[in-house]
């Protein structure tokens, strides 16, 4: 379409208006600005201080949604964002597309092409981005300057109302007291982001925005690698504490002889090997939010002290006689079943109901498998930067692979395993051509992710003593008297036996054995850990 009519103009202002009280806004903001400019693509992004959020778009991959644009790394992002006015890019121009190798209309690197991209000010504020890409060299040429000003404000004033809207709707659930809360809003900068757009993900979006603004201690609950650390620094970042210190305390690496200084502090002299005075972690901490990682593996000695410090707000280091009064928040997590830990006498129980005044459960990915695209797009966006590419993207058959997958490991093992893909494919291409190369992740730089998806309809190989004894076997004697069945102890008998089994098969070797039973290493250790099993390695 060359020239925008007046009737065509004041059509799109009324679809826009209308546009803002729906639920898909955003997409339903570019479906009215596509009737007026004809386009294969088109992309809205927020703008978030030095990098760019997509909202919604129309042909483009739908993995983009998880990907964040780093502006200073993208230069048409940059022209766009440092222009007043909408910049049409030369057909031939040599710039770098971001969007290379994303388009849905065509497969591999992009032909020459129309791009234009509008920056939506609000009250002299950049807002977002409009982006617009036609496979058609120069169909945005004979667009007047007046239309798409026009064009501009009009997205401009539906873009601040309608992610104003969006923040009305997110809170209007809220309580009195969260509504009071989030009416000073935090100084911390830009939040931790939690990617997913699942229900489950949702639900723990909401219950975060809902505790943050309190000072109640949080208890999150999840399998290793589901990401509980973000969760956490989710809740400090929107509470009245996010402009002060988040101390990160990793509970399961506190030697038990060592818990009190740590968390406490000590003063010269106080124990063999304390030279100077040292303050603790809640002293630290004061003012602002104390995160106690794998609170779950602190022994019962530790609990009893740990409890004393959380229920009079005071704190005494170790050799000191004076008590220090602190203003902590304390965020704890755990891989545990700390209620099932409190039941089988592991974990104390008042220290258990002491942090779990909000309870936060981080699903497993396995339950939010929706998410898979966006995650694919946030992680291999941050490869993309660590490896220097230009463009770096998933084929579809290694898409579909990964929503296959159950993802022992989570978020974590998800990563870990695509940053291995990602290096593995730019290795293939010669290093002085990387900056100018789109990279395709296939499948066939995950042979480990074919090997465990096979395995999942496949039994444990037979090796020697590998074979995984029945569960009857374990358990048949129990089950034939009267006598009550410790369920946790009878399941951690049957880990202990394949786990033992697995390790003499393999001569003690963690990373071998991991692969052997489908888990990640890490996790396999921490188990092992959980379960007292133990390698010892004798040099001859």
């Amino acid at each position: 379409m060359n020239r925008l009519t007046d009737n065509q103009l004041l059509e799109l202002s009324i679809t826009l208006a209308q546009s803002v009280a729906s639920q898909q806004r955003f997409d339903e903001l570019l479906s009215a600005i596509r009737k007026v400019i004809t386009c294969d693509a088109i992309m809205l992004l927020a703008h978030k201080g030095d990098y760019l959020q997509p909202l919604a778009h129309q042909g483009l991959s739908h993995e983009i949604l998880g990907r964040r644009f780093i502006i200073a790394e993208h230069p048409r992002f940059v022209a766009i964002c440092q222009s007043l006015t909408a910049t049409r890019f030369p057909a031939e121009c040599e710039l770098a597309d971001p969007y290379d190798g994303l388009l849905t209309a065509m497969e591999g690197d992009l032909p020459v092409h129309a791009c234009m991209g509008i920056p939506l000010y609000f009250q002299n504020q950049l807002l977002g981005v409009l982006t617009l890409d036609s496979l058609s060299p120069g169909v945005f040429d004979s667009l007047s300057e007046r239309s798409l000003a026009l064009i501009a404000s009009m997205a401009s004033v539906s873009l601040h109302t309608a992610l104003t809207v969006d923040l009305l709707e997110a809170n209007v659930s809220h309580s009195q007291e969260v509504l009071r809360a989030l009416s000073e809003p935090s100084a911390s900068g830009c939040p931790a982001e939690i990617i997913g757009q699942s229900p489950c993900i949702d639900k723990l979006k909401n219950e975060i925005s809902l505790v943050a603004p309190s000072n109640y201690s949080v208890l999150i609950e999840g399998e290793s690698g589901t990401g509980k650390e973000l969760v956490a620094h989710s809740v400090h970042q929107q509470s009245s504490r996010g402009d002060q210190a988040l101390i990160y305390v990793n509970c399961a690496a506190l030697p038990e002889n060592l818990v009190e200084s740590e968390l406490f502090g000590h003063v010269k002299g106080a124990f063999t090997g304390a030279e100077r005075k040292r303050a603790g972690k809640f002293v630290i901490a004061s003012g602002g939010t104390l995160f106690l990682d794998e609170v779950g593996e602190l022994p019962l000695a530790a609990q009893s002290k740990l409890l004393r410090a959380l229920q009079s707000n005071e704190i005494q280091p170790v050799g000191q006689d004076e008590v220090i009064k602190v203003d902590v928040r304390v965020i704890a997590a755990t891989n545990r079943d700390l209620k099932a830990e409190v039941e089988s006498g592991r974990f104390r129980s008042d220290l258990y109901h002491r942090l779990n005044v909000y309870p936060l459960k981080v699903p497993p990915l396995r339950e939010r498998m929706a998410d898979i695209p966006l995650l694919a797009g946030f992680f291999i966006e941050r490869a993309r930067r660590k490896l220097g590419v230009n463009q770096l993207k998933i084929s579809p058959a290694l898409l579909d692979r990964l929503a296959q997958y159950t993802w022992p490991g989570n978020v974590r093992e998800f990563e870990h395993l695509l940053n291995r893909a990602a290096l593995k494919a730019c290795a293939k291409v010669p290093i002085h051509s990387r900056h100018d190369s789109l990279v395709t992740v296939t499948l066939g730089d995950c042979d480990e992710l074919h090997e465990t998806t096979q395995r999942k309809s496949e039994p444990l190989n037979t090796e020697e003593n590998t074979q995984t004894p029945p569960l009857s076997d374990i358990t048949s004697d129990s089950m034939t008297t009267e006598e009550p069945i410790n369920l946790r102890q009878a399941v951690d008998d049957y880990q202990r036996q394949i786990v033992k089994r697995a390790l003499q098969a393999h001569q003690g070797n963690w990373s071998r054995t991991a692969k052997h039973l489908g888990v990640d290493r890490a996790n396999l250790i921490r188990l092992a850990k959980r379960l007292q099993i133990h390698v010892e390695k004798v040099v001859f």
